[in-house]
């Protein structure tokens, strides 16, 4: 079960509005349904949960590039929102890693996010479909997203379970975050 918000700031407070990732494909798109949700260009940050699996913040400032958090990558990477995020610059990838053959998939039956731990191989890495390169388990991103904001890398490395509650609620944003839940 997935969970997504957008998180507007504006000269008033925090404005919330639930957000249906169902027509975003592209981290660009994200971007783009953040700006629109403040004509001011104010920041905007979509919080993106997977129950208990992985987070992630995306944050907007106006026309810059958003900047971007994920709490455990490899969770995410199973994920059809998750991999919005996971782009191959926050993965240190070059474009056009990832590869195209679909003979090179490793399609092992743990794509629905199924342990294969009882398998060899277990260090802690997945490799990404088709790259042979691996996406890390454990945070990935930008984890000084929200230090100006009041959350510090290391409060933001350390959340687990309700960890979008956590952020509105250090925000000073749990109340309008729980309207749109």
């Amino acid at each position: 079960m997935y969970f997504a918000a957008l998180l507007a700031r504006t000269e008033d407070g925090w404005e919330a509005s639930d957000t249906e990732l169902d027509d975003v494909e592209t981290l660009s798109d994200l971007a783009d349904l953040a700006r629109e949700a403040s004509p001011d260009e104010d920041t905007v940050l979509v919080l993106i949960e997977q129950e208990d699996a992985w987070f992630g913040v995306v944050r907007v400032d106006g026309e810059e590039d958003p900047r971007i958090y994920v709490s455990d990558a490899a969770a995410a990477a199973r994920s059809s929102y998750g991999e919005i995020l996971l782009t191959d610059e926050l993965l240190g990838r070059e474009p056009g890693d990832e590869g195209d053959d679909l003979d090179a998939l490793d399609l092992d039956g743990t794509e629905d996010g199924e342990s294969d731990d009882d398998e060899e191989g277990g260090d802690g890495t997945d490799a990404a479909a088709g790259s042979g390169e691996a996406v890390p388990h454990g945070p990935v991103g930008d984890a000084e997203v929200l230090d100006d904001l009041g959350v510090s890398e290391k409060e933001l490395r350390s959340m687990s379970g309700d960890a979008v509650g956590e952020i509105a609620e250090a925000l000073g944003a749990l109340d309008v975050l729980e309207t749109v839940r």
